[in-house]
Formats: C-alpha cells, sequence, structure tokens
C-alpha cells in the first residue's frame, strides 16, 4: 500500500469519527448541566432559598441566541447551493448575534448585582450562587462555540468549503446549535423552576 493510499485512508477514518466523537462530547456536557440544574432542584428545599426574577438582559440574550441559530442555519443551507458569499454573510452575522448574547449575559449579571444578588461573599445566597455560576459555565461552552465560528469563519475565507465538502462547517453548525438548544433549556429551567 503506498503512502498516498495510507494518508487518504487516514483521511477517511477522521472523517467517519468525527461526528460521534463531537456527540459523545455534546452527550458528556448534557450530563454535566443535567448534574447541575438537579443540585439547583434539590437546594431549593433549603430555608435560605431565595426567588427572584430572571434579569431583562436574559431575555434578550435568549432572542440573540435564537437569532443566531436561524442565521447560522441558513448560511449552511447557502452554502449546499454553493453560494460562498451568502453562507459567509450569515455566518459572520451568526457570529454578530454569539458576542451579542455574551454581551447581554454579562448585562444580566450586572442587573443581578445590581439588585443586590451576588455569586460569592457575605451578600450571596444559594439561588443566585447557583443561577449565577450555572449560566457562567454556559457562557464559557458559548464562547468555545465562538472560537469555532472563528475556524469555520476562516476557512470559510479559504474557500475550504462546499457542497460536496461540508463536514467542519456541519461540525461548528451542530455545537452552535447544541449550544443554542442548551441555552433555551436553561432559561425556561430558571424561568419556571423558582
Amino acid at each position: 500500500m503506498s503512502e498516498q493510499n495510507i494518508q487518504e485512508e487516514l483521511k477517511v477514518a477522521k472523517r467517519k469519527s468525527a461526528k460521534p466523537m463531537l456527540w459523545i462530547a455534546m452527550i458528556s456536557m448534557v450530563m454535566f448541566f443535567a448534574g447541575l440544574t438537579s443540585a439547583y432542584v434539590v437546594s431549593m428545599n433549603r430555608e435560605d432559598w431565595i426567588t427572584f426574577d430572571l434579569p431583562q438582559a436574559f431575555y434578550i440574550s435568549t432572542v440573540l441566541i435564537v437569532l443566531s441559530s436561524i442565521t447560522l442555519f441558513f448560511s449552511q443551507k447557502f452554502l449546499k447551493k454553493d453560494n460562498l458569499q451568502g453562507s459567509l454573510t450569515l455566518l459572520l452575522l451568526t457570529l454578530v448575534l454569539g458576542l451579542g448574547f455574551v454581551l447581554y449575559q454579562y448585562i444580566g449579571f450586572n442587573e443581578l448585582k445590581a439588585a443586590g444578588l451576588y455569586f460569592t461573599g457575605p451578600e450571596s445566597t444559594v439561588s443566585t450562587s447557583f443561577i449565577i455560576g450555572i449560566t457562567f459555565m454556559h457562557v464559557l461552552h458559548l464562547l468555545a462555540g465562538i472560537i469555532v465560528l472563528l475556524v469555520v469563519i476562516y476557512n470559510h475565507f479559504k474557500k475550504k468549503y462546499s457542497s460536496t465538502d461540508m463536514l467542519g462547517f456541519e461540525l461548528g453548525a451542530i455545537f452552535w446549535h447544541f449550544v443554542d438548544v442548551l441555552w433555551i433549556y436553561l432559561f425556561f429551567f430558571f424561568y419556571f423552576i423558582r
């Protein structure tokens, strides 16, 4: 077997394992957040538990992340039709919406602080520590998603994607949509379970 054949077989094997590996990583993230939200529910029985409304900025950030998934969906549709410019434009808009999400999460943290709800310290409560901690962990995952988007955008500029070669784009899109769905779950969890 020639060196070139071996390299081709390695590429094929890598392509076949990419999506399953991503799914395994996402399942582990689901388990992590399931553990955190379960601990939240168990802790609600504490005497020092307080309830409060979600910051208004979290509502705006939710709209932004949903819009970012929509723009990414259509970016992928454009790529499937080899409309590279339309795909890239929507991909850049997805990035802007994702950064807007992070900004409004930060604003939401400040709204909680302005309301006297702290993550740590003498004024902190178990409930605020949970909501801020869980939300912050999601923001870290979303920042990973932004790095993924930046890599996809870079590769898009380098014209590495087309209707016949979309694996990297698809992997990035799957992860981004996952982070979106994860936030929607957390948002409704915090909205309904107080």
